[in-house]
């Protein structure tokens, strides 16, 4: 591609070189450089790209775009935002794939999985169209999973991924979109014809620092939709409500004044069901996951539907039908008279949840395994060892991935919350003996809740990844105490 046009819509502050020439490929790492790319330099908390702008050209880069241009010359153009400007040349080079696409975003701390899985379901089943999903666990095409490594990915991949989503006629793509990624520009020259936001509590505090900061991230996501939706019983989506300049749609268990709201909501083991009410219509939902958080992914979704033009009555008549998603309230099959529940709670606010959920099912104890990722917010650490402590019988503190933490370290800020709980408590840092012992306490009735992992099938210490998968550990474990091991 002739340079110029993959520069079209890019704001450039200088340049060095001329723009008629040739463009063979993008690369914003210099592991990738191929001879005669253009090269971004992005700037990082960890990496600048800049210090690599010399091995970038020895290894071909025909032209670099920068936003701060080395001393000597060189093929230099220069940018205010080199990560905004790797989004729209990654746009650019791919056809602009996401404006022949009807593109809806999920973002918020808790439910988007589960939101996105659940309204991909619903388009395909109601509408019949190709629907392409872009998540934390898995990115799809059709019926087609693609594995994914990030909830949002860097706007190069995000722009391949959505090119082949197009060309294999997908009329829909929906789409997680974290905080970090609004903040980073990875989508940035997409339009969404909705954004849905389903809350905002704490995490990633080691990023935005204060809830107020990540608060703004989160809304950075309004500046590029038609139609913002807002759960209106979350303060943060009644803030929004105030300020975005888009059209708004809201949602609610509570407030009579949303536009949909849930009523006549009744919880199950196994299920939930509800009636949705707009505009003096009715309509009957029963969803097959359970959960009272599950009631909010429910309306967020239809709420996302209903922009999208699709009628109420026939997405509640094909919701019994949609499925859950793994590691997300997951209940593993076992040969025990006991439940044992995966989850990916990971926040404070989604660990209360799974716990207020498993609660109202459990006829024994509730027991609750879980731990917190090392290089992290520290400061939800105790607040999630304080809810562990107040909703479960018996609490095991483990590791999840400690990263480069020490794990008796993470384990120690999150018994600062437990303190005066009455819950019971053992700790132990090897999450493959925590689950076998969580696993030997367990009684009939009782309620093994094993929280933060979810999906993931691996733990990562000292930057590796080493392959760990909870329900392969509960299968050993269970394999072992049958032995008498």
């Amino acid at each position: 591609m002739i340079l110029r046009d993959l520069l079209a819509g890019v704001p450039l502050t200088g340049g060095s070189v001329g723009q008629e020439m040739e463009i063979n490929s993008i690369s914003y790492d210099t592991r990738t450089i191929k001879p005669g790319a253009l090269f971004v330099a992005l700037s990082g908390s960890k990496l600048d790209g800049h210090r690599y702008i010399q091995t970038a050209i020895q290894k071909g880069a025909a032209a670099v775009l920068c936003e701060r241009a080395p001393e000597e010359s060189g093929p230099w153009l220069t940018t205010p935002d080199s990560r905004c400007a790797l989004a729209l040349v990654s746009a650019n080079w791919f056809g602009r794939p996401g404006d022949g696409m009807t593109l809806v975003a999920v973002t918020g701390t808790n439910g988007k999985t589960t939101t996105t899985s659940l309204l991909k379901e619903l388009l395909e089943q109601v509408t019949g169209a190709r629907v392409g999903l872009v998540g934390t666990n898995r990115n799809m095409i059709g019926g087609v999973e693609l594995p994914a490594h990030r909830t949002t990915p860097e706007s190069y991949e995000l722009q391949s991924l959505l090119r082949r989503m197009a060309d294999e006629g997908c009329a829909y793509v929906v789409m997680e979109v974290s905080s970090h990624a609004l903040v980073q520009h990875r989508t940035t020259g997409l339009t969404f014809h909705a954004a849905v936001f389903t809350n905002l509590t704490q995490d990633h505090l080691d990023y935005h620092h204060t809830m107020e900061d990540y608060r703004a991230a989160k809304g950075l996501l309004f500046d590029q939709c038609r139609q913002a939706v807002l759960n209106l019983d979350d303060e943060t989506g009644r803030w929004y409500r105030e300020r975005v300049s888009c059209p708004v749609f809201t949602y609610s268990e509570n407030k009579n004044v949303a536009d949909l709201t849930a009523k006549n909501i009744r919880l199950f083991p196994s299920h939930v069901e509800f009636e949705a009410l707009i505009l003096g219509k009715i309509s009957r939902a029963h969803l097959p996951i359970p959960g009272g958080f599950s009631i909010y992914n429910a309306l967020a979704a239809l709420s996302a539907g209903l922009c999208l033009g699709l009628e109420l009555e026939r997405m509640t008549a094909v919701m019994p039908a949609l499925h859950g998603v793994k590691g997300r309230v997951e209940v593993v099959p076992v040969p025990r008279a006991y439940t044992v529940i995966i989850d990916y709670a990971h926040t404070p606010n989604a660990l209360e949840n799974i716990l207020t959920t498993a609660r109202d099912f459990t006829a024994g104890r509730l027991i609750c395994l879980f731990g917190c990722g090392g290089d992290r917010d520290r400061t939800k650490r105790p607040v999630m060892g304080a809810i562990a402590g107040e909703w479960a019988d018996r609490v095991v503190v483990t590791s999840d991935n400690p990263r480069t933490e020490e794990p008796q370290a993470i384990m120690a800020d999150i018994l600062e919350g437990m303190e005066g709980q009455q819950a019971a408590v053992y700790t132990e840092p090897d999450r493959r003996a925590a689950i076998a012992w969580a696993l030997a306490q367990g009684r009939p009735g009782d309620v093994i809740v094993l929280a933060g992992k979810g999906h993931e099938t691996y733990q990562e210490i000292e930057g590796v990844k080493h392959d760990m998968d909870d329900r392969v550990l509960i299968q050993e474990s269970l394999r072992e105490i049958a032995e008498g091991r």
